[in-house]
């Protein structure tokens, strides 16, 4: 059988999982247990993500604490609950299509034209949040999305056994090998131990001076040989001693969409975006051409980036200056701050999506877990004005914004950082 796993961003993941809902009250391992015996013997691996069980396997390939590549790219997406989607990864396609939140497809293509055929099938539903295809294809309503931009690691949706008995198994081989090892390495010099031992009486004391001012020799020089420096290990750096203020960031991501969402003859602006360190817009072509495009753009938005995603569609980028940062840091818990930050938004009547997760920082030595409270929205208010909402938060950061310019309204992600 294929393998099961694609790489991106040099991390492996695991794709092709056997995705269910979990009843209420069910415990996650248990349903896994009892689907895998009614589905397939051979599915010997789980992973629990929202209300919801994946099934994996051993035998493609897939190992205990591989994350899932379908529950990353889901909350990729936040502001939307159906989506269908297929990217190109490595030599191969990966379709993923998730309905009302529920992961329906997760699937790796071998070539182009199966996934083609599975995506065009799947499209003819309606009411899909949003559709992603490579842009060779040129499939109607569609975006292109690189899969390694959404890949970023946050996503806690690991494999582990769905039974403990494997590793029950393998540790008591394992422990049973090594004390075998032990005894055969060490049964010499056990033998030597349990032997009479000559007496110092015995011995020239010319010889045991002589032996001693080897080994003290010999010591030293393994000294001098192996000494090792030290390096003096970096302070643990927690990302919310650096963040920039919530009002400068959501007024520089304002300033460097308007600039890049210049009026262009012939192309039709469709969205736009601002990221941790760059901005960009999308240009669909209407009845201008490339050489008017690049014309009239380098006088509109100086020392930007044009990306030809293909003959009808241009994406230009933008870097953002950096902006000066503070320690700021919200003195409540991650449960209270959500709570109050749904408090703030029904308020207002907005709609919102919050998620409370959990976040590790290492400097290789030292680690430390940070509690996050996760906020996606759509809005109509501009950056400004949404960030407005959280003047009463402590390590407010917007990770995003996107502008759509046909619906005309914000889509915002926002991370607030708890004790």
């Amino acid at each position: 059988m294929a393998t099961q796993v694609i790489s991106v961003n040099r991390r492996k993941y695991a794709v092709g999982l056997f995705w269910q809902p979990v009843g209420v009250g069910q415990s996650a391992r248990n349903y896994a247990r009892a689907l895998a015996r009614g589905v397939d013997g051979k599915l010997n691996l789980y992973t629990e993500y929202r209300a919801m069980v994946g099934l994996g396997s051993r035998r493609v390939g897939q190992k205990t604490g591989m994350p899932a590549a379908a529950a990353e790219i889901v909350d990729a997406f936040p502001e939307y609950s159906s989506m269908l989607a297929v990217f190109a990864a490595g030599g191969a396609y990966y379709l993923v299509a998730v309905r009302n939140g529920i992961i329906l497809e997760d699937k790796i293509f071998e070539n182009a034209q199966d996934a083609r055929a599975q995506y065009s099938k799947l499209s003819e539903i309606p009411d899909w949040g949003v559709m992603i295809a490579p842009g060779a294809w040129g499939m109607p309503r569609s975006i292109e999305r690189d899969l390694s931009e959404l890949m970023g690691g946050r996503v806690r949706a690991l494999l582990r056994p769905i039974s403990r008995f494997r590793a029950v198994a393998v540790s008591v081989v394992l422990l049973s090998i090594f004390a075998v090892s032990l005894a055969v390495m060490f049964r010499g010099p056990i033998s030597q131990m349990m032997a009479p031992r000559p007496q110092m009486a015995d011995i020239d004391p010319e010889l045991v001076a002589e032996y001693k001012r080897q080994v003290e020799e010999k010591n030293k020089q393994l000294d001098q040989e192996f000494e090792i420096q030290k390096q003096p290990v970096a302070p643990l750096v927690m990302p919310y001693e650096h963040l920039p203020d919530a009002a400068a960031r959501a007024r520089l991501c304002y300033q460097a969409i308007g600039f890049l969402m210049q009026p262009v003859a012939g192309w039709t602006q469709t969205s736009a975006s601002c990221g941790e360190a760059t901005a960009s817009a999308e240009f669909q072509r209407g009845f201008g051409t490339l050489g008017q495009f690049y014309e009239i753009a380098p006088g509109l938005m100086p020392a930007a980036i044009v990306d030809e995603m293909s003959e009808d569609r241009l994406i230009v980028r933008a870097a953002l200056p950096a902006l000066a940062t503070v320690a700021s840091q919200d003195e409540r818990d991650a449960q209270t701050v959500a709570r109050a930050v749904m408090t703030a938004f029904q308020s207002i009547d907005t709609p919102v999506e919050i998620e409370v997760v959990a976040d590790v920082v290492s400097n290789g030595i030292e680690t430390a877990t940070l509690n996050i409270v996760e906020v996606a929205a759509a809005s109509k208010l501009t950056p400004m004005q949404f960030m407005r909402i959280f003047d009463d938060f402590g390590g407010v950061y917007m990770t995003g914004c996107e502008w759509n310019a046909s619906g005309r309204t914000w889509n915002y992600e926002v991370i607030i950082y708890a004790k």
